[in-house]
């Protein structure tokens, strides 16, 4: 080895050439020594190398790759320009970070890359582009039904999944009661989804990450781009501060059901028997700036607020409101110390509320519930030397949980009332972790994450160990495994299998104990026909305690005493996930299939008979198969097209298995009850859909242009969302004879158009 002496370390930014945005996770490597680094989330990258000449490739998916000849004689500060693919359409890639070869060669496993110029290639519902919906296309990834975009990684429930926005959190990722996430396309440079052997920097939830990262504006120009959808439309607005030093990016969505449902309730409101249409949009706001204070220091803005707003107003006097939303805000300080040693520090605010309003006549009733976190948030990289990578941070947030206020009133005065139940709860971490390459074929990444929960006078505390290792049992196979211990202090009390807009969240108390789990996997990955294809195929297994329900009948608004209602049992989840993908070439895509098994346990307690009298169920939210197939063409230089096909097992579902005759006892009325077996004893039948998608460029005397064409389920499956029993009667008697199950379906198939403008 070369003595210490004569080496020396490059380090610097790799930016995108056209609008001076960073690239996160571009490729700087020598070939020839079979060394490289990958950028950070800032586009920030730091390589050791001996001195002498080399010959660098510095690459990144969708950008024209550039090779330097350099004379590396001492450390010094290098940065990079890569030119946009000469054309956009010309090769479509599916994912934003990282190349097949960086995949098979990285300890990270279960952790999916995308980002939004993709993911605007593929099919959408209504033509509303949407990254999370994306993300259910991968193995391991399921969907709380028809059109949701909620997700359910590895067996884990809704609000076991962390959601952050450039390191803050998002409480409610969702719009239109779940049907789209909150963000916006044209704002989203990357999304990354950790499934397994989570990163020591990432906690506080059981399940999974999204860490979603916004694009920076253009450095160099102004510049416009938009686009007008089925249902929405959206604008978006960037350009330099100061040109090459910081730059901004304003960028805001609105749906426009309320103009057609508005017009028409004017149109019909004089008909004796008309029933207005309630009003529905939604819209959201993202801001973002950066600005170059020296070489050594760059501060980044991000904002984020979104409301969804329903209403109603009935002609006898009756008004109905209801409006929930995240507002998100974050600022970071990034200092390069050193080539090897750099820090990047936000402090962050996020809030989530709703509120639901009722007013008929003079009486006037609401309900409303939030919870606010104020966050700081510090994270140290120190590349010590080719072998370790050194990561150390810590967090602090102060939560602030309004888990119910209710109020009444009336106009005159002769009633007002209300009621308000806070909590408050300090939630701290502080991390280390290390990258060893112990030499060319092995590799670990292990750490510690220490955290700490209080509510009052109740203290939580414990100790997370992370640790993934890799090994090259070839140049083109990989072995590799993890292992997570997760705390989750937080929880989502809902009375439902999907996450809601009215959904609270609460802290660990004393009767409310911290969610826990462990995860371990192993894998297998292989470069495939000369480095075009990457097969993988993981196995994992999760265990989880304290995992938390509600007693039938629970009492969930209003409630002082919610710490009652809660019930407390474990989960298992287990599978098999494979995945085949291909990301170069006139074709590209990817296949994943999974098979799976999520099961939960909630014993008797607190006088009661638990969930399903104690005996083990499956989730609403296991599926035993899940297929899907993703497939992108470049059919001509202006044409690419685009198709997905999803299968999977039928949701579980509570039926009743028959029905006996209830007499009152004057033998006037019979009632029919519904006699229910366990919980969940019945799935429905499997779902499956084929979306295709046209994207056709289009050419403008100026800018750039397309048309998006989709069709969501094309050949028009009509897949069950739930089931429902109707009376049979007899035709002479009227009485009822029998019960019919029906089904209901959510989507038939839905074509829509978008046209796409920048300039």
């Amino acid at each position: 080895m070369l003595p210490a002496q004569q080496r020396a370390t490059l380090s610097g930014y790799v930016r995108s050439g056209a609008d001076r945005s960073v690239l996160p996770g571009a490729s700087v490597a020598v070939p020839a020594l079979g060394t490289g680094v990958t950028a950070d989330s800032t586009g920030f990258y730091s390589l050791p190398l001996p001195t002498g000449r080399h010959q660098l490739v510095i690459s990144f998916i969708g950008y024209q790759s550039q090779t330097r000849e350099l004379n590396v004689a001492r450390t010094q500060r290098i940065s990079f320009s890569l030119p946009e693919a000469s054309n956009e359409l010309g090769e479509v890639l599916v994912e934003g970070t990282g190349t097949l070869e960086q995949k098979l060669q990285t300890t990270q496993m279960s952790v999916e890359h995308l980002n939004a110029r993709d993911a605007k290639l593929l099919p959408a519902l209504f033509g509303e582009v949407d990254l999370l919906k994306t993300l259910q296309l991968k193995p391991g990834v399921q969907n709380g039904g028809e059109g949701t975009s909620g997700l359910f990684v590895r067996g884990g429930s809704a609000d076991q999944n962390l959601f952050l926005i450039d390191d803050a959190v998002v409480y409610n990722p969702s719009h239109l009661f779940g049907l789209f996430s909150v963000f916006n396309a044209d704002a989203v440079q990357s999304v990354d989804l950790y499934k397994g052997g989570f990163p020591a920097q990432y906690g506080g939830r059981l399940s999974s990450v999204v860490d979603v990262k916004m694009r920076e504006g253009d450095a160099q120009k102004i510049g416009v781009s938009g686009g007008l959808g089925l249902i929405s439309s959206r604008l978006t607005l960037e350009g330099p501060i100061v040109k090459d030093k910081g730059s901004f990016l304003l960028s805001g969505r609105r749906t426009y059901f309320d103009i057609f449902t508005r017009q028409i309730n004017k149109l019909n409101k004089d008909q004796e028997d008309f029933n207005p249409i309630p009003d529905y949009y939604f819209y959201d706001f993202n801001a973002k700036a950066n600005y170059k204070l020296g070489e050594k220091d760059q501060i980044f803005f991000t904002g984020y607020y979104g409301r969804d707003i329903f209403g109603f107003n009935s002609p006898n006097g009756f008004n109905f409101d209801f409006i929930w939303g995240n507002t998100v805000g974050a600022l970071r300080w990034n200092h390069v110390f050193s080539p090897k040693l750099f820090l990047n520090t936000t402090v962050s605010t996020t809030r989530y509320q709703y509120q639901i309003a009722n007013q008929l006549d003079q009486f006037g009733f609401s309900l409303s519930s939030e919870i606010q976190d104020y966050a700081l948030r510090s994270d140290l990289d120190y590349a010590f030397n080719d072998k370790h990578t050194l990561k150390l941070g810590l967090s602090a947030t102060n939560h602030r949980f309004n888990v119910g206020r209710l109020s009444a009133s009336s106009t005159d005065g002769s009633l007002n009332i209300g009621s308000e139940t806070i909590y408050r709860g300090q939630e701290a971490s502080l991390y280390a972790s290390d990258n060893y390459k112990v030499n060319d074929k092995l590799q670990l990444d292990y750490g510690l994450r220490f955290t700490g929960f209080q509510s009052g006078t109740d203290r939580f505390g414990a100790v997370e160990p992370r640790g993934a290792v890799r090994y090259s049992l070839t140049p083109k196979t990989s072995l590799k495994a993890s292992y997570a211990l997760m705390y989750q202090y937080v929880h989502l009390v809902s009375n439902s299998g999907a996450s809601l807009p009215t959904d609270i969240w609460y802290p660990s108390r004393q009767n409310v104990k911290p969610q826990r789990s462990q995860q371990v996997a192993t894998g297998i990955s292989f470069l495939l026909g000369q480095g075009k294809y990457l097969l993988t195929n993981e196995v994992y297994y999760k265990w989880a305690q304290n995992q938390v329900d509600f007693r039938d009948g629970a009492q969930l608004f209003a409630n002082e005493d919610l710490d009652a209602e809660f019930l407390f049992g474990k989960g298992w989840a287990y599978g098999n996930e494979l995945y085949l993908e291909k990301k170069s070439g006139r074709t590209t895509g990817w296949i994943g299939y999974s098979l799976a098994w999520t099961n939960r346990q909630f014993p008797a307690q607190r006088g009661g008979t638990g969930i399903n009298n104690g005996k083990v169920f499956f989730p609403t939210y296991d599926r035993r198969h899940n297929l899907t197939v993703v497939a992108l063409h470049k059919l001509t230089e202006r044409i690419n097209l685009t198709a997905s096909f999803v299968f999977t097992s039928g949701a579980p579902t509570t039926l009743p298995q028959g029905r006996f005759l209830l007499q009152d006892v004057f033998g006037d009325n019979v009632t029919a009850v519904p006699v229910y077996p366990d919980r969940n004893s019945y799935r429905m039948a499997p779902y499956n859909r084929m979306d295709l998608g046209m994207v056709y460029k289009l050419r403008p005397k100026r800018g750039e242009s397309d048309l998006t064409f989709s069709i969501y389920n094309a050949y028009n499956r009509r897949n069950p969302y739930f089931i429902y029993f109707e009376q049979v009667e007899d035709e002479a008697t009227g009485d009822v004879t029998n019960f019919r199950a029906r089904q209901v379906s959510l989507f038939p198939v839905i074509p829509s158009v978008t046209y796409n403008f920048k300039f």
